[in-house]
């Protein structure tokens, strides 16, 4: 795998940093929602469910002409409900898509629950003072 970065470390004859060589050598772990079973189950999932809102729409235009040409309640009453079973397979499709998300925010949601932030107390001059000593134990280690 080529670095853009490359040229600019022949340029200036520096080596690539132990974190740049270790980036690269780790590969991307796969989401859950990427591996070959879930993806399969999905795409049929979606298929099955447009199709079901397709015949749907195609019997809910059926029944209301029924319902037009006999002029009976009940026959409303059916159109009713078929198109209200439309509108709830619609509503799955939507499900699907909130699940497939959910598949991935799981893994981002695994962390560390709480976090606790380090604050330094003092002044400025306390601060550099100290920063100061830690940049000459830091030369001294480097000898």
């Amino acid at each position: 795998m080529s670095n853009p970065f490359d040229g600019l470390n022949s340029a200036f004859g520096a080596e690539p940093s132990d974190l740049q060589k270790h980036v690269e050598s780790v590969k991307p772990l796969l989401k859950k929602s990427e591996t070959e079973d879930v993806k399969q189950d999905y795409e049929t999932t979606r298929a099955q469910l447009h199709n079901l809102v397709m015949k749907g729409q195609e019997a809910v235009d059926g029944i209301l002409d029924v319902a037009r040409a006999s002029d009976h309640p009940r026959a409303y009453e059916v159109a009713g409900q078929l198109i209200k079973n439309v509108g709830d397979v619609a509503d799955k499709l939507i499900d699907l898509q909130k699940k497939m998300k959910e598949l991935d925010s799981e893994e981002k949601k695994s962390g560390p629950s709480t976090v606790n932030n380090t604050m330094f107390v003092g002044s400025t001059a306390d601060l550099q003072k100290m920063l100061k000593q830690q940049k000459e134990i830091n030369k001294k280690e480097e000898s």
